[in-house]
């Protein structure tokens, strides 16, 4: 049974930081794409940040320079390190492991965990 378990959301302050979590179970953690995902009210889901297996990552551009993703294999356990924070930063956040089989995506995703930026 696979699971993804997001945590370390809550309300933080325009210019505050938080570190997200997500802890996975039931699949080969290392070998899996892992990524980051939100959305806001409204508003489609979009991607944030990914890992690949290799360390390579990627970013939208609305977060760059502002939001770190890694990933601690051992630990089976990817991050989301967002610096700065903007109101606009808010939304659910939730987090996806992919892997390419025979050709066809397979991705699991979490349940999501709440980021709010308010004064």
């Amino acid at each position: 049974q696979v699971q993804l378990v997001e945590s370390g959301g809550g309300l933080v302050q325009p210019g505050g930081s938080l570190r997200l979590s997500c802890a996975a179970s039931g699949i080969s953690f290392s070998i899996y794409t892992m990524a980051w995902y939100r959305q806001a009210p409204g508003k489609e889901r979009e991607l944030v940040a990914s890992i690949t297996s290799g360390g390579t990552t990627n970013y939208a551009d609305s977060v760059k320079g502002r939001f770190t993703i890694s990933r601690d294999n051992a630990k089976r356990v990817v991050y989301l390190q967002m610096n700065s924070l903007k109101s606009e930063d808010t939304a659910v956040y939730y987090c996806k492991a992919d892997r390419i089989v025979l050709g066809a995506v397979l991705g699991y995703w979490g349940q999501g965990t709440q980021v709010t930026v308010s004064s």
